[in-house]
């Protein structure tokens, strides 16, 4: 998730569970916890320009539920030993305070569909559960009123209500995000049955800043289909929409090093295109047909055969840009939302 949605989630956590003397520092401390776990991106870019490593590493040994109860007991023992007294005070509520500002920064992406890998060092695919995007101010707001309240009147009883009502709603609106994933893939799983794809692999994930249009996409064997759903007005079967994809080459290029990384990472969901001899895989899951932002050249055609090279990323073609695109995108986001259509959302935008 943003860095905003992670701040205020570990501020709000850590200052519903200290004593109401110590909401303030509280908030400062869980919103320096909620976003630790995203400074990896700078160790990692000093040891690697590597765009598909800088890519894979992300979220990783930082956002490990092995790692981070670790980091967080050391802080804890820290502060506890070191720190200006609050800690020692009320250690154990601070500990969790500490402990649950932390953990609950890799458990919060893991709802997006980027991937995070909650169980480093081991290697299992990374989590992705895909209900909700990266920002969305319906999560977020919450609390962000409740930080307010509580930095505000921090030894006031409404503080810990505020405190307490955001943190519910905003655990609520995770817990609606599921529900609507799962009647969107309900109905994907109906729909691709219908065309001989029952055994596709597919995800389905929130178009942005909200939880009432999905996208879904789904492998095919030439390539992979594409389709839009509202949960509010969308009845009966969806209209997929097929896009070719260079399998052949794909498949060719499997012993690539970055190939099976991004395999690995993604779990297949990639376009493959060949130019000009370079094969160039394309993360489908966080994009609009035909501009995704994570694109890289992996490997190269020769000698009958493909050979590794440097990874390079594509630049990105955003679908919109500046105040009046991101207008344009809400205005087709809305009249998707409330109006069925089997027309792709991208086109509207053209």
């Amino acid at each position: 998730m943003d860095s905003l949605s992670q701040i205020v989630l570990g501020g709000a956590l850590a200052a519903a569970i200290v004593p109401a003397a110590h909401r303030r520092a509280a908030l400062l401390a869980g919103a320096a916890l909620g976003t630790l776990p995203d400074l990896d991106s700078l160790p990692i870019a000093l040891f690697s320009d590597n765009p598909v490593t800088l890519m894979t590493v992300h979220r990783s040994f930082s956002h490990s539920l092995f790692v981070l109860p670790l980091v967080g007991w050391l802080i804890w023992w820290l502060s506890k030993r070191f720190g200006n007294g609050r800690v020692a005070a009320s250690p154990t509520r601070w500990f969790w305070a500490i402990q649950l500002a932390l953990v609950t920064h890799p458990l919060l992406d893991a709802f997006t569909v980027y991937g995070t890998q909650l169980w480093w060092p081991l290697k299992p695919a990374p989590t992705m559960w895909s209900s909700m995007f990266i920002i969305d101010p319906l999560y977020t707001i919450w609390l962000l009123i409740a930080c307010v309240v509580a930095w505000c009147l921090p030894a006031r009883p409404v503080a810990g209500r505020a405190l307490m009502a955001g943190l519910v709603l905003s655990t609520a609106y995770l817990g609606w995000s599921l529900v609507a994933k799962s009647m969107v893939d309900r109905e994907a799983e109906r729909s691709l049955a219908a065309m001989g794809l029952g055994d596709a692999p597919y995800f389905s994930v929130p178009m942005p800043f909200n939880t009432l249009l999905w996208r879904v996409v789904a492998m095919t064997p030439s390539g992979y289909v594409e389709a839009e759903r509202s949960v509010l007005v969308d009845d009966g079967p969806m209209h997929f929409r097929g896009y070719p994809s260079n399998v052949q080459a794909l498949r060719e290029a499997a012993a690539v090093p970055a190939v099976q990384r991004l395999t690995w990472f993604n779990r297949g969901f990639m376009r493959a295109q060949v130019r000009q001899d370079r094969l160039v895989l394309s993360d489908l899951r966080m994009g609009l047909e035909p501009d995704y932002n994570f694109s890289f050249e992996v490997a190269e055609r020769r000698e009958g055969g493909w050979h590794p090279v440097p990874p390079v990323q594509q630049p990105w073609s955003a679908p919109v840009s500046g105040m009046a695109g991101l207008r344009q995108l809400f205005a087709a986001m809305w009249t998707r939302i409330r109006h069925p259509s089997p027309e792709p959302l991208r086109s509207t935008l053209d």
